[in-house]
């Protein structure tokens, strides 16, 4: 294993945080897999989960059996990381910008596709290359102004050619459940399983540039630019990219780490990138994949305390309560339904809520909503 550390540029005089990466096997062997965990700074299952991941690569590493580079970054934003204001983490939008540290990643589609536009031809597996050797010169000319940008560049630089992608996030309170775009579902469908994911949500495209489908989506919209411009040059999904939502925020055990990193560690066997004495059996799944846009938000539009009567993990029928929105000036208590069926497989921790505010989610299996598909 090998240890790299990159220094982000500095946002105050004296001051520079740095970014560290792990790094087991031969670069550029393939299958290359990345994992990194914490992107959303408070979000910390993923961060003692590759505490546990990386003592199984160590391991395997000691056996000989890596054939593949895995690049592990455990701790993915030390700038979120040390954002505290009264005690309370604040992980998720970098105070300097208000910007959320999942979004705003480049197109990386659009920034290559003049350059591999007149590379592609017969050949599959040399178009992968050429795609992939475009956006690390895109990555290496790219001149970030903001430790935010610099913090971006460096993660992309890490996980731009790699043939699997797992960025390990949590909600406030949920169950284990999984995002991923839909050309990537077929090579990423054995990781879902093998995590025993209780809500899968496919979509093409949810919007906002978050880094998984900043790397995935870049290949398939590549290669539809290419059909379009009417160039018959094969272009595989190069990249498969998932995020996945380690339950809740208050769900760090040793346990629940322990298991998710075996997961993943047999995911990385699955795929050829640890050999392996046997065939990695993968179990049955636990849900079955529902579009990202059949997905109900629930918001209440009356402020108030509260209280939940649905458990994370449930399946709700239409019209089933979820919660109640309680007044106790008014003395009144406002119900909150369930507008889809579905799995109701996250909630918000706090139980005070703003007119508005967002409470829960509901995995359905028809879709009906359109364009921004993600919150903020």
């Amino acid at each position: 294993m090998q240890r790299k550390d990159h220094t982000l540029l500095s946002n105050s005089l004296g001051s520079h945080r740095s970014l560290s990466s792990f790094h087991y096997g031969q670069a550029g062997a393939r299958p290359k897999v990345y994992v990194q965990a914490s992107l959303h700074a408070e979000e910390l299952p993923g961060m003692l989960a590759a505490f546990h991941l990386r003592a199984l690569l160590d391991q395997a590493e000691a056996e000989g059996r890596i054939r593949g580079e895995v690049i592990l970054v455990p701790v993915a934003n030390p700038i979120g990381l040390a954002q505290r204001i009264d005690h309370k983490p604040l992980g998720r939008f970098e105070l300097d910008s208000s910007e959320n540290f999942n979004r705003h990643y480049p197109d990386l589609a659009e920034a290559v596709y003049d350059t591999i536009k007149p590379l592609m031809g017969p050949d599959a597996a040399a178009n992968v290359t050429a795609v992939r050797k475009a956006m690390g010169q895109y990555l290496e000319q790219w001149k970030p102004d903001t430790e935010l940008q610099s913090l971006r560049r460096a993660l992309l630089m890490l996980s731009h050619d790699a043939d699997h992608v797992i960025d390990l996030h949590c909600d406030c309170e949920g169950v284990m459940h999984f995002y991923t775009e839909e050309p990537c579902w077929p090579q990423l469908e054995p990781l879902a399983h093998l995590l025993q994911a209780q809500a899968i949500l496919l979509a093409r495209n949810s919007g906002s540039g978050p880094f998984d489908e900043c790397l995935s989506g870049a290949w398939w919209q590549l290669a539809a630019r290419l059909a379009n411009d009417g160039i018959q040059a094969p272009l595989p999904q190069g990249c498969n990219s998932t995020t996945v939502e380690l339950r809740g925020e208050s769900d760090v055990t040793h346990a629940w780490a322990q298991s998710d990193a075996r997961a993943v560690f047999d995911f990385m066997a699955h795929c050829g990138t640890i050999s392996a004495a046997s065939p990695v059996q993968i179990p049955a799944p636990a849900a079955q994949p529902t579009p990202l846009a059949g997905s109900e938000t629930l918001r209440t539009p009356v402020p108030g305390v509260v209280a939940y009567i649905a458990e994370v993990g449930q399946t709700l029928s239409t019209g089933d309560l979820v919660a109640e929105v309680i007044n106790p000036i008014e003395n009144t208590r406002h119900p909150i339904r369930a507008g889809v069926p579905g799995m109701f497989y996250a909630r918000v921790r706090d139980r005070y809520a703003h007119a508005g505010a967002e409470i829960g989610k509901i995995a359905g299996a028809t879709a009906f909503r359109t364009g921004e598909l993600l919150g903020a």
